[in-house]
């Protein structure tokens, strides 16, 4: 399943039985808050929906109504209709996410350990992918998936300043999503979602946006290349940056 041409399979993976509405909800709510639909965008067609959450409609209906009691989506009819996010993320408190971040300030050490394990790790296996088993650079990988990751990076590194932090998730999750496992998309989602309040408590600073745009296209640069090491190092290089920044702001 794709929207805006990324792969949603590992956020929208199957839920477990036993709690099926609440995960619905859940794995709907990741979708919205993480922007991988954005304001304004369409959900998948319910029918689609439903079977990659591996839900009854009834259920997916249930969840998409509570969410649109609680003002996150909307629903049209018409052969344009269908189900479309209203939430659009309000201006952070810093004062309270400074005081969340000093009550959890394990979890927080924790999460951005995992995201820079996960996505590290989501960029080593990408580039060898490109390099192929014979260690021939491009061999591994198809002409798609370099115009994907080219295209995400071209989104991010010319985002609006309003639309940075959601192009910045979108192109993270790319690279996991490349790699062809599922898991790993999970995981790089899951590792986004434990610090997205915070990172978009961030401001946009030019600086660091223009630095950040550099390593961006480094960590392209690199997978295309097939250079598993210098991938992985540039990934922990910048995720380490922003890290540095979390705990500026937020300390």
């Amino acid at each position: 399943m794709t929207t805006a041409g990324l792969d949603l399979t590992g956020v929208l993976r199957p839920v477990r039985q036993g709690n099926v509405f609440e995960e619905t909800v859940e794995r709907l709510l990741t979708v919205i808050k993480l922007g991988l639909v954005g304001p304004g965008e369409r959900f998948p067609a319910e029918r689609e929906l439903a079977a990659q959450l591996g839900i009854s409609r009834l259920t997916l209906r249930e969840a998409i109504h509570e969410l649109h009691e609680a003002g996150y989506v909307c629903s049209r009819r018409g052969r344009f209709g269908g189900t479309f996010v209203t939430y659009d993320r309000p201006a952070p408190d810093t004062a309270e996410l400074r005081r969340l971040a000093t009550q959890n300030a394990d979890k927080l050490t924790d999460a951005v350990v995992f995201r820079l394990a996960v996505e590290s790790g989501a960029a080593e296996a990408l580039a060898r992918r490109f390099a192929g088993p014979a260690g021939d650079p491009g061999a591994g990988a198809g002409s798609a998936a370099r115009m994907t990751l080219l295209s995400r990076l071209a989104e991010v590194n010319g985002a609006r300043s309003q639309d940075y932090r959601r192009m910045d998730t979108l192109f993270h999750l790319c690279i996991a999503e490349l790699t062809g496992s599922s898991l790993l998309a999970s995981a790089a989602a899951d590792a986004r979602m434990r610090l997205n309040d915070l990172l978009n408590a961030i401001p946009v600073l030019p600086r660091n946006i223009a630095h950040a745009e550099r390593q961006h296209a480094a960590i392209v640069e690199s997978i295309l290349a097939g250079d598993a090491d210098r991938a992985r190092h540039e990934v922990a290089e910048h995720l380490e940056g922003t890290a540095a920044l979390l705990r500026g702001f937020l300390a």
